[in-house]
């Protein structure tokens, strides 16, 4: 459902993952919560920053589903400062995203932008 409504809404996940991944989720979330989210990330690597993420929009996604693209963006950007770590934790588990199934997700992801090169080009080609 979320990903429906962020689709529908133009609510796309560069607006708020790459500040996540790339501060290590530092400027978003309460600094307890980030303490375990970089102990876990350090024990099991870049997969664990993905489960992370989609841990914390399940946690949010009954609220998420019910605000407007401006809203979702501010609360994305800055999460709740009393975010349970716990509960946070549970959806991040049930997320089920282990480092095997991020290695597999991300080799679909590159084969498919080479497809879509390889049409890209072919249709240039042709069109020239």
């Amino acid at each position: 459902p979320l990903f429906n409504f962020f689709t529908h809404i133009q609510l796309t996940p560069d607006l708020y993952l790459i500040g996540w991944v790339f501060t290590l989720f530092s400027k978003s979330l309460p600094l307890d919560v980030v303490s375990r989210i970089w102990d876990v990330y350090f024990r099991d690597g870049d997969s664990f920053l993905f489960a992370a993420a989609l841990g914390i929009l399940r946690m949010y996604m009954p609220q998420l589903l019910h605000m407007e693209f401006e809203v979702i963006l501010q609360f994305l950007r800055k999460l709740p400062e009393d975010m349970n770590a716990d509960v946070l934790f549970e959806h991040i588990k049930a997320v089920g995203l282990t480092p095997r199934k991020f290695q597999h997700t991300m080799v679909e992801l590159v084969d498919m932008n080479n497809v879509e090169r390889r049409k890209k080009n072919a249709s240039l080609s042709a069109a020239t």
